[in-house]
């Protein structure tokens, strides 16, 4: 299946945005170790390009702006039961709230998981439309963000979330 991909460019840095004709498949900040290599296998959107490529750019435009507190698009990721359940519980968690590893897991009804939730929250491949940055330390304190502690903060600081540095 054929891949698209556009760049934003924000505050936080460049965004890459990648999708298929299901979905938005991934959303990674350009630097750092979440950086999407764009080779020959992505084409740079063009009016061949799903709508919904387009839509996510104009919805994550409109999220740093502080027009936008929830998305509505198309994903397209794939991962474990596991992986998919806690995924969709992280796009429960409200615009400017945060919760802890152990309240994640308890939203999937797997309390003693805390550790697995971690990794999945650790393997989403959609930042900020599937919010895995607003899962912090019990402490309040920030915890690991693949896209970096920087971004992490902004992005909560965006939100208006509490938490300590």
């Amino acid at each position: 299946m054929k891949k698209y991909y556009d760049i934003l460019t924000t505050d936080c840095g460049d965004i890459a945005i990648i999708a298929n004709n299901e979905g938005i498949i991934e959303v990674a900040f350009q630097q750092g170790k979440v950086a999407v290599e764009i080779t020959k296998d992505y084409q740079l959107a063009d009016e061949h390009a799903p709508v919904h490529l387009a839509q996510a750019k104009q919805q994550l435009t409109e999220y740093f702006s502080g027009s936008r507190q929830s998305f509505d698009l198309p994903l397209s990721q794939h991962g474990t039961i596991f992986q998919n359940n806690v995924w969709q519980a992280l796009t429960k968690i409200p615009f400017g709230k945060t919760i802890n590893y152990g309240q994640l897991a308890s939203n999937i009804n797997n309390p003693k998981a805390v550790r697995a939730v971690g990794t999945a929250n650790g393997a989403n491949k959609i930042a900020i439309i599937v919010p895995c940055h607003r899962v912090i330390g019990r402490d309040k304190k920030l915890t690991g963000y693949a896209g970096g502690m920087g971004i992490k903060a902004k992005l909560l600081m965006l939100e208006g979330a509490h938490f300590k540095v």
